[in-house]
């Protein structure tokens, strides 16, 4: 596996901030030669370090402004409910986050959806005839000022 000493460090900080960069352009950032940052990208690619690469879009200009953080409890602690659960998300396309954390619930989903009626669609149509669903709490985002997601 890549070593994480400062250059890899500095070269998996720039690439966060713009997976774009030219490779000549990484290079003279973290003081590298070309040849040599391209070594170390891909090892770190092969390695795992860094697992892909996206583009970040405008979801207002797509239609799909409306961010609501939604708690979800499960009715019972079974892995098969958990994977069924699992597999409703994967399916529901609003759904662009979903994560098995501690707490009072099993679930926090990341819903974008285009206004609050395709919200209540979703949370009626979708979560709300999953046999699984014990309880939902929607909290509706009123800005984001800090989103380092790429």
């Amino acid at each position: 596996m890549a070593e994480l000493d400062s250059i890899n460090r500095n070269i998996l900080h720039e690439l966060e901030g713009d997976g774009r960069m030219s490779n000549t352009d990484l290079a003279a950032r973290v003081g590298l030669s070309p040849s040599a940052c391209l070594r170390r990208v891909q090892e770190l690619e092969r390695n795992g370090w860094i697992t892909g690469y996206r583009a970040v879009l405008d979801r207002a200009r797509l239609g799909t402004g409306l961010i609501v953080f939604v708690m979800v409890g499960l009715d019972a602690h079974l892995s098969k409910d958990a994977r069924a659960f699992e597999r409703a998300m994967e399916a529901a396309p609003q759904v662009r986050e979903c994560h098995n954390i501690t707490g009072a619930v099993e679930y926090l989903l990341r819903v974008e959806v285009e206004d609050l009626p395709a919200y209540k669609a979703f949370h009626a149509d979708i979560l709300g005839v999953l046999p699984q669903v014990r309880s939902i709490t929607s909290h509706i985002s009123l800005g984001s000022p800090k989103d380092k997601r790429a």
